[in-house]
């Protein structure tokens, strides 16, 4: 059985687009390797990028990605820079699955990474509103990354 280049076999990838009632196309399968691969929140842009020499183009790599969204299979959120971010949901790997889960987004280079769930604690106090005490709140820590703190 050929694999994806995450890990994930291409045929089980496929199936879970039969399950959410989208057609299997090779720029679906292409987009969802993809984010596997990157195991967390991804801009467009750099999936085209990513894409381009599979000769995929920008206008259908954001066509799926809004299809996957609508679909359920893909997550999309703002991390206050007004650049939409897609993240793979329930993927193998992933500990967070489908729940809401804390990101880190550095300063420096913008980059966005998704946090263990033991890495924040919300201790939800009297007077707090539903959606902090339900946990369907986005949280996010903002710093300098590894990276860019060398």
């Amino acid at each position: 059985m050929a694999r994806a280049k995450s890990g994930t076999p291409v045929e089980a990838l496929r199936a879970r687009l039969r399950e959410v009632g989208l057609r299997v196309t090779a720029p679906r399968v292409a987009v969802l390797q993809r984010l596997e691969a990157h195991g967390g929140p991804v801009t467009h842009g750099d999936l085209a990028e990513e894409l381009a020499p599979e000769g995929w183009d920008r206008a259908t790599i954001y066509r799926n990605l809004i299809d996957l969204t609508e679909a359920g299979l893909v997550r999309r959120s703002d991390v206050g820079d007004h650049v939409w971010r897609f993240e793979l949901l329930g993927a193998e790997g992933q500990a967070h699955e489908d729940r809401e889960h804390a990101h880190f987004v550095c300063d420096s280079c913008g980059d966005v990474q998704c946090l263990p769930a033991e890495s924040v604690k919300l201790d939800v106090g009297r007077g707090a509103p539903r959606s902090v005490r339900k946990n369907a709140v986005a949280i996010q820590l903002r710093g300098t990354c590894d990276d860019c703190e060398r």
